[in-house]
């Protein structure tokens, strides 16, 4: 238990560092000297890395097991904090978010493979839940709580010290860990299994349905989310953090009990597919409806969250579609594109938000328009739309009877 802990609490950190720099990013602009395209890239940077080492990190997983494999990750994300912190040049900055990113991998699958390794399957989906809870738990602290330590101090000075909680999960990953199996066998056995997961179609029908479901997540709650709500709403950052804060509190909430609620009733799909289309039909309220009430945006905000955190099934669904020895390559091949989603969508905002730009600066950051923002978040919805048709188009889990 202590070894699913830390590595949930990795992922816990792992989406403090996704989510910062939402409330830094008229700070990042002015720094660096950028616009919202470049700002959305270095954000980016972390899902690139993330999203890049998803099947090494299954691969290697299903190989070496975790004890070694997260302590060395969060050793990584540590130091390259420090590093992104100290940078003074856009080049230096991408470069340590990469880092940060790829570090960052081996939480949630490693707490996954730790889950799959010490507790039964009919408690894998729950555990999933659970660990996924303590990552929106993450991206809750890193909005405002995260933005008020900006403002107590300044963005380098908080990067240097979340630098500090990597060490300590460093130690706790080599203290607490343990693998009771590893794999065997050299390149030929890891190609074996890649090819198997890779040539499977229910594991791309559950990585486009999960990466359909996150874009809301990562690019609206985890990024632009927070300076649209400025432009309609007129507030001010931190009460803007708190309300989009509310998507994390939403998918926390929603990711063991959706999971809990498979497992207990025997089904995968259905969750699923009911949990996408909540989330889709929050964003497009949020967006298109005129006249909605800051408040009413929170709640749409917990709708997006809790829908989409039917996405934990996908993971359950993909384990169970691919044989296990094969689990943590699964795994990594979905959660590769679900956080692809986030290298995918957030500089796509940015690019349509700087397409739509009228030329408006404020102490030197671009000010974006309301109706551009609701032009580049047309692409979530569209996301969205693609991933509840294939979620639709799965097949239920062979261990609940699906053919």
């Amino acid at each position: 238990m202590l070894g699913w802990l830390v590595g949930s609490l990795f992922f816990f950190y792992a989406w403090i560092l996704r989510v910062s720099p939402s409330v830094m990013v008229e700070e990042l602009m002015r720094d660096f000297h950028v616009g919202g395209a470049i700002v959305g890239n270095l954000s980016a940077l972390y899902f690139y890395g993330y999203a890049g080492m998803q099947i090494p990190v299954g691969l290697l997983l299903d190989r070496f097991g975790p004890r070694r494999l997260m302590t060395a990750a969060a050793g990584l994300v540590a130091v390259a904090c420090l590093l992104f912190a100290w940078s003074h040049g856009l080049a230096g900055a991408s470069v340590t978010r990469f880092l940060i990113g790829a570090g960052c991998a081996f939480s949630l699958v490693g707490a996954m493979a730790v889950a799959g390794q010490w507790f039964p399957r009919e408690r894998f989906a729950l555990l999933a839940g659970l660990a996924m809870m303590f990552g929106m738990a993450g991206g809750v602290f890193g909005q405002a709580p995260l933005r008020m330590a900006v403002n107590a101090t300044d963005w380098r000075t908080t990067m240097a010290s979340v630098a500090v909680i990597g060490f300590g999960l460093m130690l706790a990953a080599w203290f607490f860990v343990r693998d009771r199996h590893r794999g065997s066998g050299g390149v030929g056995a890891v190609l074996v299994g890649l090819r198997r997961v890779a040539t499977n179609r229910q594991t791309w029908l559950n990585a486009v349905a999960g990466l359909g479901s996150t874009g809301p997540l990562l690019a609206f709650a985890g990024l632009w989310g927070v300076p649209y709500l400025q432009a309609v709403y007129d507030i001010d950052r931190v009460t803007a953090g708190s309300v989009t804060s509310v998507t994390f509190f939403g998918w926390g909430v929603g990711a063991p009990l959706i999971g809990w609620l498979s497992d207990r009733i025997g089904n995968r799909r259905t969750p699923l597919i009911a949990g996408l289309l909540m989330s889709v039909l929050s964003l497009v309220a949020i967006l298109y409806l005129p006249g909605i009430p800051l408040w009413g945006v929170g709640v749409l905000c917990f709708g997006i969250g809790f829908g989409g955190s039917a996405q934990i099934v996908n993971f359950a669904l993909v384990r169970e579609h691919n044989p296990p020895q094969f689990s943590g390559t699964a795994i990594g091949m979905v959660n590769a594109l679900v956080t692809g989603a986030g290298a995918l969508f957030q500089p796509m905002v940015g690019w349509l938000l700087d397409f739509g730009w009228d030329g408006v600066l404020v102490d030197g950051a671009r000010v974006y328009s309301v109706g551009a923002y609701h032009m580049a978040f047309s692409v979530l919805v569209a996301g969205c739309i693609v991933g509840i048709l294939c979620a639709i188009v799965l097949r239920e889990s062979p261990d609940f009877g699906g053919r």
